[in-house]
């Protein structure tokens, strides 16, 4: 049975979700409840049954975020979903979105799809064309009012778990930077207006600031690069900046929403980067290439580099990262993740990562 894209008016009590992606669902279900007036099925949080279920339906050769977006689609189907939404993507995530229908309609679910695979990132309108497949009759003065909430909702989702991300590390109480963190994320998504997500930001950072901080002046520093989905989604890494954040190491990690938004511009990075690589191979491989030569440059103790197993443009910036390494004297950890990354194994190479940066840096004071 051929996908067609929907054409037809959703009805109003349509349950629209999006597949679970770090803690950017917030922004999604405000964008939908308030820009739409249309109910939003939050994702579970993602478990181990999220990921063997959508492989179980899944080719084997596809990589762990198609995988994770399937296991998202069918638990939220569980929890009452009928509209999905998926986002494509900048690699062949962006072919992935016929195939998720198609699987989807195989296993008998009765649903509609929006896939905004097809919208152009420069082009603004195809978005809303899109949206007006959910709702003919937008409202654009509520929905552009409940855009910008959103890209303000993103950009402080993004400021909040940087700070947490920096300190967490080196807190007198690791625990109270993380009930701070999930009460801010708990309040935003009650906030209805830009004032009230100002308010929240203002008042989380004071929290934040706020809190006693034991950081030697010489930390070590590690910065994380990689793919787009697995770089920034802690189940879909393991939570290896926790992991490293256990071990006192200060994380830095340049891709997130607002950064790939405002700053990811590659005729901008390939000038910064031409020793390394002279021309675009697609996703976030310039990002990647440009945030390890900037980790390099500025004296950091090790990079590591994540990404799902099979990912062909972090694959094609392999090369590029180990010329960095070589000329800048830097380590870089490769981590590879798929349905059958095993959690101990990754602990053990972190552990002796950290090992080795800490000797190298005793070594060199």
């Amino acid at each position: 049975m051929p996908v067609t894209n929907v054409q037809a008016p959703l009805p109003r009590d349509a349950k629209i979700t999006f597949p679970q992606f770090a803690s950017y669902g917030i922004a999604m279900e405000h964008l939908i409840q308030k820009g739409l007036g249309m109910t939003f099925v939050m994702p579970p949080r993602m478990t181990r049954r999220t990921l063997e279920v959508g492989a179980r339906y899944s080719p084997d050769s596809v990589c762990a975020p198609f995988k994770l977006n399937l296991g998202c689609f069918l638990e939220c189907i569980e929890l009452g979903a009928d509209t999905l939404i998926q986002t494509g993507g900048t690699c062949r995530l962006g072919y992935y979105g016929e195939l998720h229908e198609q699987l989807l309609r195989d296993l008998g679910k009765d649903i509609r799809f929006i896939n905004f695979a097809a919208c152009d990132f420069s082009d603004p309108k195809t978005f809303v064309d899109e949206f007006r497949q959910l709702k003919p009759d937008l409202d654009m003065k509520r929905f552009t009012t409940a855009a910008l909430e959103t890209v303000r909702m993103v950009n402080a989702i993004d400021e909040i778990d940087a700070m947490v991300r920096r300190r967490i590390g080196f807190a007198g109480d690791p625990r109270l930077l993380e009930n701070i963190r999930t009460s801010w994320l708990e309040q935003l998504r009650k906030a209805d207006t830009i004032r009230d997500i100002g308010r929240l930001r203002k008042a989380t950072i004071k929290a934040i600031e706020a809190q006693q901080i034991d950081m030697p002046k010489h930390p070590i520093r590690v910065g994380v690069v990689g793919e787009f989905f697995t770089v920034m989604d802690p189940f879909s890494n393991h939570d290896i900046e926790r992991e490293l954040a256990r071990m006192g190491v200060l994380v830095d990690r340049w891709m997130d929403i607002s950064n790939c938004l405002y700053h990811y511009r590659s005729r901008k990075m390939l000038p910064r980067i031409k020793d390394y690589a002279h021309y675009d191979m697609g996703a976030t491989a310039m990002g990647t290439i440009d945030a390890a030569l900037r980790y390099a440059r500025s004296g950091f103790d090790g990079i590591i580099h994540v990404k799902s197993s099979g990912c062909t443009p972090e694959i094609d910036a392999i090369p590029a990262l180990q010329n960095i390494s070589a000329d800048y004297h830097i380590p870089i950890l490769y981590l590879s993740f798929d349905t059958q990354t095993s959690e101990t194994g990754l602990n053990t190479r972190l552990e002796a990562f950290y090992d080795m940066i800490s000797m190298r840096k005793q070594q060199r004071r």
